[in-house]
């Protein structure tokens, strides 16, 4: 049986009746917005600036960029798996697919993080080293796994369950009639936004962490937990039926961007939990269709320009380099001993803070553009589709 063989297709129960363009280029420009937040929360969280003032300064300003890049990314991958699956492909397919799509990035990373730790004396154990190598360190409430060689690879570990489970989860969407997609997908949207209150009342809040108000585990349930996370790419899933089967009600791109402005300034104000996942996954659900629809409707954007194309094509290669770059490149600088026992870079005038930013970004750029041409793309055409 194929992923998209499912019961018949009847005016209750549609299957994919909406013409689809191929392409949903708009939504790879934004992805690499995503990929920038990101690297604009890694780069608050080094404590660049020998004022503290200005280093809690872009604290405040960027302290959940990070999660909601990444909430973004779970979000459209379970919308751009669903809107590119074809007739007649198969489990073994799609998993080739994912799998040549991952895996090279991910090895060449991984071993840039070990001569970077190696060199810097900070290398992890082995059992941290081989989880992060397999893609399970998400599995396990422990920093010291979650955080281990790259650390930012534990989303991809997240991902990997998505991946694994998408023929299965995907079977089953198809399975629910067109008029009860929207309900579902409230459904699943509450259910990630209420894991703040399972975390808060059902799991241990002591230690608390230096950086917020909750212990690992409770940051770890409703951030890292692969299972939790899986509601987000369901929820994907979901709005690319909702599109296909003609049911999306067409929210305005601008009044959409809004929504997600809004919901991020909310993630920066709401009890800690709350700002990780519950505070945007609605309004990053409501902008990734808008944002679909600028290609559906055949429109030009800023967003499917050639030049927002080609980022987002390297955004999950830049995504993989952005924290290795900021933080080897700063502890390059000069090493410093930090107040917590740790060795991190110089302190920084504001200026030489954001001169270290801007060619951090630009290194990053030239590396995953590196990493794009000559593994990513060429590994992608070589082997993600078995030769008749």
């Amino acid at each position: 049986m194929t992923i998209t063989q499912s019961a018949p297709v009847t005016q209750a129960n549609q299957v994919a009746l909406q013409p689809k363009v191929a392409r949903l280029d708009a939504l790879t420009g934004l992805r690499f917005i995503a990929a920038f937040m990101v690297f604009v929360f890694h780069a608050a969280l080094l404590f660049v600036f020998a004022d503290i003032n200005a280093s809690l300064f872009l604290m405040d300003i960027a302290g959940t960029a990070g999660h909601v890049g990444v909430s973004f990314f779970f979000i459209l991958s379970g919308f751009v798996l669903t809107w590119s699956m074809k007739s007649g492909d198969t489990a073994p397919k799609f998993w080739r697919r994912r799998f040549f799509k991952i895996a090279p990035n991910h090895v060449v990373t991984f071993a840039i993080a070990l001569v970077c730790l190696g060199l810097a004396g900070t290398l992890d154990g082995v059992p941290q080293t081989l989880a992060n190598l397999f893609l399970i360190q998400s599995w396990f409430p422990d920093l010291s796994y979650v955080g281990s060689v790259n650390d930012v690879t534990w989303s991809i570990s997240v991902e990997a369950l998505f991946y694994l489970s998408f023929p299965l989860v995907f079977w089953l969407v198809t399975k629910i009639k067109a008029g009860a997609l929207w309900p579902t997908a409230i459904v699943i949207a509450a259910l990630s936004v209420l894991m703040p209150v399972v975390s808060y009342n059902f799991l241990p809040s002591e230690p608390q962490m230096a950086w917020g108000p909750a212990s690992f585990t409770q940051v770890w349930f409703v951030y890292m937990f692969p299972v939790v996370r899986l509601l987000e790419f369901t929820l994907g899933i979901l709005l690319a039926r909702i599109v296909l089967n003609g049911k999306w009600f067409k929210l305005p791109v601008v009044v959409a961007a809004l929504l997600a402005i809004g919901g991020y300034i909310l993630s920066l104000n709401v009890p800690f939990l709350y700002g990780y996942v519950a505070a945007t996954v609605v309004p990053l659900a409501l902008l990734i269709p808008s944002v679909a629809s600028i290609d559906i409707a055949g429109k030009r954007s800023i967003l499917n320009s050639r030049l927002a194309v080609w980022l987002g094509e390297i955004s999950f290669a830049f995504f993989l380099l952005h924290h290795l770059v900021l933080r080897f490149g700063y502890l390059a600088l000069g090493p410093t001993q930090t107040q917590f026992g740790g060795v991190s870079g110089p302190p920084l005038s504001v200026a030489g803070g954001i001169t270290f930013f801007i060619a951090a970004f630009a290194v990053t750029i030239v590396l995953a553009w590196a990493l794009f041409t000559f593994v990513e793309r060429p590994i992608m055409r070589r082997f993600a589709r078995a030769r008749s």
